[in-house]
């Protein structure tokens, strides 16, 4: 090999981040010399500040940078990843979405990547402003910590975390340990993806079998106003970027509902605009028993993985928006503490349903899912589907 010869990374802190050669250069910078590649997104982030450069093509660019920083082991790559999202970014109304992505997504692959000990000197530093992106991106890396299972116990996170529920921000609200009910966020298992067909979904869950009595029940409910209680069940799907909006419904019901009427032919008498003209091609509806911790999962990894052409939110808000919008579903106030909620989930009865109608694609991914509450009397529904077809 020629002793002169360049290698990837030669002067590649004095060229443009997009003209680098790509991934691989990246990694090399970022294992070789990870301050020269800082250095070169922090020139970008300040023309771009400064109107130099477009801020639109300056944030991809730059989260490239972090990205690869955030997935490089060692303390200095871990904290020019933070400072690049944290600090960096462009902060102009265009730039928003993708900056809270960014940050969200090197949360994710600093909890993944780094050692404990050199994320530790992260949180040394107290916030004073929970809207501040610094702060947001550190609150995203504790709430990725707690969801492997680490970081509890240690005075720095643990002071961290308490400024953060002083300073009011949405994630302080989770809890710092992993809940039984979350067994399954992040994991996955082979063969357990979507639910596509009516075999798939008794293959999975227990069917219940339709009624007379159910269909009569559905037929005397009446509707229940939503607002934003209806948004918050939505959220996991909206924040995701699902294809079309969800359907979430409220009804009371003017007697209790026998256990055994609440399946597919009580849900289907309901007005939902996503039962419309049920049973007009491929064949009619199903609906099967399931539980708090399946529904929960689904709201997470809904929000998580994003839709097929959407925004995957990462684990910390995806945890946010699946709690919110299982909070919505029982409808239970915001104050009620989480092992508590578990409880009350528990005491409702869950349904799974798949309907062949119009509303839903019938492509990527299609969820139903109904709850009654204890008194038998409330119920509410939640439908939402996906493509990866244009328009």
């Amino acid at each position: 090999m020629n002793d002169n010869q360049a290698t990837p990374g030669d002067d590649a802190s004095h060229r443009p981040l997009g003209n680098l050669s790509g991934a691989a250069e990246l990694k090399l910078l970022a294992e070789s010399r990870p301050e020269e590649l800082y250095e070169a997104a922090r020139r970008l982030g300040r023309e771009a500040a400064d109107g130099g450069s477009a801020s639109a093509a300056a944030v991809p660019a730059i989260g490239r940078v972090a990205d690869v920083l955030a997935e490089t082991r060692s303390r200095d790559c871990a904290r020019f990843a933070v400072d690049l999202v944290g600090r960096l970014l462009p902060v102009g109304p265009a730039e928003r979405e993708e900056g809270d992505r960014l940050r969200r997504s090197v949360a994710a692959k600093l909890a993944k990547a780094q050692q404990l000990r050199d994320l530790v000197p992260l949180f040394e530093e107290l916030p004073d402003d929970a809207q501040d992106p610094s702060t947001d991106v550190r609150a995203c890396l504790l709430g990725e910590l707690a969801l492997i299972g680490t970081g509890r116990g240690r005075p720095v996170l643990d002071a961290y975390a308490e400024r953060l529920r002083e300073l009011g921000h949405p994630l302080a609200a989770l809890p710092r340990t992993r809940l039984d009910v979350e067994h399954r966020f992040t994991v996955r298992v082979r063969g357990l993806g979507s639910v596509k067909t009516p075999d798939q979904l008794r293959s999975r869950f227990p069917e219940i079998s339709p009624t007379d009595g159910g269909a009569a029940a559905g037929r005397a409910a009446g509707r229940a106003p939503g607002g934003t209680r209806a948004r918050a069940a939505a959220e996991p799907f909206t924040a995701g970027g699902w294809a079309r909006e969800p359907e979430v419904r409220f009804f009371t019901l003017p007697r209790p509902l026998d256990p055994d009427d609440f399946n597919i032919s009580f849900v289907r008498e309901l007005p939902l605009d996503s039962l419309v003209g049920e049973g007009a091609h491929r064949g009619g509806a199903v609906s099967c028993r399931t539980t708090p911790d399946d529904v929960l999962n689904t709201l997470f990894a809904a929000a998580y993985d994003g839709g097929v052409n959407g925004r995957p939110q990462g684990g910390a808000y995806a945890r946010l928006y699946a709690w919110n919008s299982l909070y919505a579903l029982l409808g239970l106030p915001a104050d009620v503490p989480f092992l508590e909620a578990v409880g009350q989930a528990l005491d409702h009865r869950w349904l799974r349903f798949m309907a062949f109608t119009d509303w839903f694609h019938h492509d990527t991914a299609d969820e139903g899912f109904a709850v009654l509450d204890p008194t038998r009397t409330r119920v509410t529904v939640l439908a939402a589907t996906d493509t990866d077809a244009d328009g």
